[in-house]
């Protein structure tokens, strides 16, 4: 089989590395990260990374002629595998269906229309062939009943889990430049003020000696790790940027905060505009099913060192592994062997 696919994230192309776990005799072409197939990506997932609608905006133009080169590519593909990025993705199947209208696509990892722009159910019911949903609650949102729950990747992937060791800190501070500018600085100041504790910095396993140099600056005070999941399972305690490692580091089981700076255009947006109210995924998805939040949010000028060092100090270690638990029971099973399955159903 001749599998089309497009993961421009980091996350779903870990994600994709599970479902390839499960899949014989299975040629990628398109948009994927090189390390985890033969095959030879159109366009190297760094390159389709963007930070907020500014950034998004002057990309505008060249990902219109990405999009054209993988609607060619779809003519020899058998299906078309859909994954997350729905910014490009979901105008992406709008193309492949019109080009070619009996080609199966299947979307995986779906757009959160249940925080904003709940149109695009519409539109995904109508591109895509098979939406795979990886929370129970957002099959609710489609009409037409197209959407499944296929269960979580983050419970095939975890496979270390907490364990209530005193002595370790670990800092995850993004995986975008503009992320780790903003929140780096905090967290290095919280290190400081906490000099007894061995101190981990998660780095993405991707970035070379050039990129981490130019981004991160002095960071002789930490411990670098590039495994996100041992990371957590050795420490007390996390500072979290907003994003996949929130939620992963609740599935472990490491008491954490979330601490985010966005552009305040962005922040402006996402707030007023579109009325988020919560951006950490384990709080969202607990709310979603009718539990209290895991843990507490620091946004914006609430980023501080002073509260920083209050959550590490004053977050209930057991109530949060209650929270957790309740967490993790929600989301039921993985996902990865179903959606292997599904993709190779004639």
């Amino acid at each position: 089989m001749k599998l089309l696919v497009s993961a421009l994230e980091p996350s779903s192309n870990l994600h994709l590395r599970e479902v390839l776990k499960h899949l014989d005799d299975v040629e990628l072409t398109g948009i994927f990260d090189e390390t985890i197939s033969e095959g030879t990506p159109l366009h190297d997932i760094s390159q389709m990374a963007i930070m907020g609608v500014v950034d998004a905006v002057k990309k505008l133009p060249w990902f219109f002629s990405v999009a054209d080169e993988m609607v060619t590519l779809a003519k020899d593909a058998d299906k078309v595998l859909l994954m997350d990025g729905s910014g490009f993705n979901l105008p992406l199947a709008k193309k492949i269906k019109a080009a070619y209208p009996d080609k199966e696509i299947i979307y995986y990892i779906l757009p959160q229309i249940w925080a904003s722009r709940p149109g695009r159910a519409a539109k995904l019911e109508r591109y895509c062939d098979r939406l795979l949903g990886i929370l129970p609650f957002e099959t609710g949102y489609y009409p037409h009943k197209k959407a499944e729950y296929v269960g979580h990747p983050l419970l095939d992937e975890i496979t270390t889990f907490y364990e209530a060791k005193e002595g370790t800190l670990t800092f995850l501070p993004g995986s975008r430049s503009g992320e780790i500018k903003r929140l780096l600085p905090h967290f290095r100041a919280v290190r400081e003020q906490l000099p007894d504790k061995e101190a981990l910095l998660v780095i993405p396993p991707s970035f070379s000696d050039e990129k981490i140099a130019e981004l991160y600056g002095d960071i002789s005070m930490f411990t670098i790790s590039r495994n996100t999941h041992e990371a957590l399972a050795a420490s007390e305690f996390a500072f979290i940027c907003s994003g996949t490692a929130t939620l992963e580091a609740a599935l472990i089981g490491t008491p954490f905060t979330l601490a985010y700076i966005a552009k305040k255009l962005d922040f402006f947006i996402g707030t007023k505009v579109l009325g988020i109210k919560q951006v950490g995924l384990a709080n969202i998805i607990l709310s979603r099913s009718g539990e209290s939040p895991l843990h507490n949010e620091l946004l914006q000028e609430n980023v501080t060192v002073d509260n920083l060092l209050a959550e590490y100090y004053n977050t209930d270690r057991k109530k949060f592994a209650d929270k957790a638990q309740a967490l993790k029971t929600y989301l039921g099973h993985g996902s990865s062997e179903n959606v292997a399955k599904i993709i190779m159903q004639p």
